[in-house]
């Protein structure tokens, strides 16, 4: 058998690089090769179309084993479960319990409430937990920072009260004041005197973590991949060093420390991102001589994103938390929260919960995700982001802390500065279609209603005067969609909806391609969108465009034949409509001088086109 496999393989001779190299130049016959086919992505490096072996031989961390330091192949060994996740708010201490017995017998396997901190108290933490069996669950709690310390204690005696085995417990508590500083812009500083005596409540829960890293912020405010992981290192650092300069014992600081990050719709650099996060946590929490390697591991909970998430088209929000979600599994996260699909117009139904809750299910029943440790270990690709982006990442880390580490950061403002502007980057992106939001300024659906939905905001559970905004800068947590979404909103509230109709004419090819162009251009605001198989006479489409009522009319042709069809069909129309040419001819200039203004194309800032016609239109 073996000797028939050597045959079976030396029969084929492997192709070189540059063969594969010369191979792809053919096939773009004459195309440059950097601009079709390399990648430059937010984080400051290039990707090649593909990899080979020969370009992982001088990185260390492939020779790493699962469930071993540096652990970037994550720290189980022999398979790949995780926690999935469900958050419920517990304004009702009843009501909540209820829910959450519910969802635990529908496949859930942890819980985070998110408790009040007016409300708490012993009665209110047990009629919570009533019924619950916390050995079996994975609990995660969440409430007034200024209460964490309550909240750890009252846990403590509790479960001590109830006799359950408190080494075999697994939660956490969110105590994170950094993550009040970035969004209420408030410095709250002080409060991190808690995080010593909140270690020391729990001393009895081994497996409870209540230090938190909250980069989840960062990314539903638009942070590039590569800013969350330098930010998160920088600010485990910053408690690594609160905690050790408080007295705490560095393997048990670090065995306290959570990190909860969002994942964006990146699906390889996001495998990527976690991957490199464990890796160089694992280096920074080895220079603290933790008196095991296992206080090295990175535990984190992956929170599917909201910044990417709309309000138009939102079932469109399930393949995005799908991919997400996956994303998370593949690279071995230790908890997943997927977020429902209408957050953002509504307090989550019911359905929207089951199907995020399913959506996770399939990826363990089905897909069987679960089942295989590291499965993007060995990738050429996969392992090239993760050290491309663990380079990135490491570099942003050291700069904040040459600056004075994320706390100091934080108070200067600088951190929020630098993702507001990351946010308004990717916001201009998706102005002039650079980023695509699916079914938002890309393929939006030409019918689609609001049916009443509005944009929600996000209130904080323990909103008293502590928590008041303070004269710092605050992250925007504008999602990526929002201005698309004001902008069609307005359209609806118009008292006629607007009309655009493609007055389509000559070269067959270019009409279409033009046409289906334009609907998606125009469709982004709301318009009412109208398409034709073509016309034989501009005539004849300007007056077809009238019986229709149209307020624009789009005239789509090829370049050459715009100097033989723009201006006649401009002049016949007559200023009776808007009219728009679609593309931007070599002839531009002479259609400018005979009178016309508008045009659109693949170099157009839709927001603002859209804006600007709403406002030419009286909306």
């Amino acid at each position: 058998m073996s000797n028939n496999k050597t045959k079976l393989f030396t029969e084929f001779v492997a192709p070189t690089t540059q063969e594969w190299l010369d191979k792809i130049e053919v096939d773009l016959k004459g195309a440059d090769f950097q601009k079709r086919l390399v990648w430059r992505t937010n984080e400051g490096f290039n990707v090649q179309p593909f990899y080979r072996r020969e370009d992982l031989k001088d990185l260390k961390a492939v020779d790493s084993l699962p469930g071993e330091f540096p652990f970037v192949r994550g720290n189980k060994k022999d398979n790949n479960l995780w926690f999935v996740r469900q958050d419920i708010d517990a304004e009702d201490a009843k009501a909540a319990n209820a829910k959450a017995l519910d969802v635990l017998n529908k496949g859930v396997d942890s819980i985070g409430f998110k408790i009040p901190g007016k409300s708490l108290s012993k009665e209110f933490v047990a009629t919570l937990l009533d019924g619950i069996q916390p050995q079996a669950v994975e609990l995660n709690f969440k409430t007034c920072q200024r209460h964490c310390v309550e909240l750890a204690e009252i846990l403590v005696a509790y479960f001590k009260e109830k006799s359950y085995p408190l080494a075999e417990l697994k939660g956490s508590i969110n105590f994170d004041p950094i993550e009040k500083i970035l969004k209420k812009g408030k410095d709250v500083s002080p409060v991190l005197a808690f995080a010593k005596p909140l270690v020391e409540a729990l001393q009895e829960l081994p497996g409870y973590r209540c230090i938190n890293v909250n980069t989840v912020s960062l990314n539903n405010a638009g942070a590039y991949i590569y800013q969350e992981l330098g930010y998160a290192l920088a600010w485990g650092a910053e408690y690594l060093n609160v905690l050790t300069e408080a007295g705490v014992e560095p393997t048990e600081a670090a065995k306290r420390i959570k990190f909860n990050m969002g994942v964006s719709d990146n699906y390889f650099m996001e495998i990527a991102k976690f991957r490199a996060a464990r890796l160089l946590w694992a280096q920074i929490v080895k220079q603290y001589e933790p008196k095991c390697d296992c206080a090295c591991q990175m535990h984190v909970c992956a929170i599917t994103s909201e910044y990417n998430q709309t309000l138009f088209d939102s079932y469109v929000n399930l393949l995005r938390s799908q991919t997400e979600a996956m994303s998370a599994a593949l690279a071995n996260v230790d908890s997943i929260i997927v977020t429902p699909f209408d957050k953002p117009y509504e307090t989550p139904t019911e359905f929207a919960e089951r199907i995020a809750r399913n959506q996770q299910l399939l990826l363990k029943e089905e897909a069987h995700f679960d089942k295989l440790v590291d499965v993007a270990g060995g990738s050429y690709t996969i392992e090239h982001l993760t050290d491309a982006i663990a380079k990135e990442g490491w570099k942003l880390f050291l700069a904040v802390e040459e600056a004075g580490g994320f706390l100091a950061e934080a108070l200067k403002g600088n951190i929020v500065n630098v993702v507001n502007a990351s946010n308004d980057k990717r916001h201009a992106a998706a102005a002039t279609r650079r980023e695509f939001i699916l079914g938002t300024n890309q393929f939006p659906n030409f019918t689609e209603t609001s049916d009443g939905k509005q944009p929600v905001s996000c209130a904080c559970c323990c909103a008293t005067a502590t928590h008041e905004a303070g004269d710092l800068p605050t992250l925007n947590k504008e999602r990526l969609a929002s201005e698309f979404e004001t902008l069609r909103l307005s359209t609806e509230k118009a008292a006629k909806q607007p009309v655009a109709f493609m007055l389509t004419i000559g070269n067959l090819a270019m009409r279409q391609a033009r046409a289906q162009f334009s609907c998606n251009f125009l469709a982004a605001a709301g318009y009412k969108v109208m398409d034709n198989l073509g016309f034989k006479t501009v005539e004849e489409g300007v007056d077809a465009a009238l019986k229709a009522k149209a307020d624009i009319v789009v005239i789509c042709s090829s370049d050459d034949e715009y100097a033989e069809y723009a201006i006649p069909a401009f002049q016949y129309l007559a200023g009776r409509a808007m009219y728009v040419v679609a593309g931007a001819p070599a002839c531009m200039e002479d259609l400018k001088a005979a009178g016309i203004e508008n045009f659109i194309h693949v170099k157009s800032n839709q927001l603002e086109t859209l804006r600007a016609y709403n406002a030419k239109l009286g909306i």
